[in-house]
């Protein structure tokens, strides 16, 4: 338990931790519940009616990823960044379409992750993988852009690295000592 509060006190961990970005790991697994779920529902009961297997992935994975990203548009607009206002003259579809947008590089590499480790994996487990290494591209983007703040950049989600105290030389105080020192 030490090492864990160690670890959550370097500069970049405690940037990790933070409340925003935990929460948005907790829409991103209520949206893994239902993308797996619905995958499922879709793999082996709605669509079994398509023989390829292939063409019966791709659909499957197109309503699940589609379900998912609805879920977690929902939960992300109302919990992780509620403290964000909303543009009153942006219309709920249209703020929906930036979210898709900003999560469509994110959902091509889900799907293309996920088409190369089911060669290897389990359908279900491929896309679990698949999902976990979009989700920091998806929050970076939403952070960014989606939700975005009107606060200077600094003070939205980076980490605060604090200066070396000693053992870095400032250049300019070495210039102003040479100029001094004529």
């Amino acid at each position: 338990m030490k090492r864990i509060a160690r670890l959550a006190e370097q500069p970049v961990m405690a940037w990790i931790f933070r409340k925003r970005f935990m929460k948005f790991g907790t829409v991103g697994a209520s949206g893994v519940v239902v993308n797996l779920g619905v995958l499922y529902l879709c793999q082996e009961f709605l669509f079994i009616a398509i023989q390829s297997p292939g063409m019966r992935l791709n659909v499957s994975l197109a309503v699940a990823i589609f379900c998912a990203t609805v879920n977690n548009f929902f939960w992300n607009r109302a919990w992780t960044w509620r403290d964000r206002k909303h543009h009153p003259d942006k219309h709920l579809i249209l703020h929906f379409g930036q979210y898709a947008l900003a999560c469509w590089v994110g959902i091509v590499l889900q799907v293309l992750l996920t088409k190369l480790f089911v060669v290897y994996l389990y359908y279900l487990i491929a896309n679990a993988t698949a999902i976990v290494l979009a989700s920091v591209f998806n929050f970076l983007v939403n952070n960014f852009w989606t939700f975005r703040s009107h606060k200077p950049v600094e003070e939205i989600a980076l980490p605060n690295i604090p200066e070396p105290e000693d053992g870095i030389p400032d250049p300019e105080q070495d210039i102003e000592q040479e100029i001094g020192n004529k």
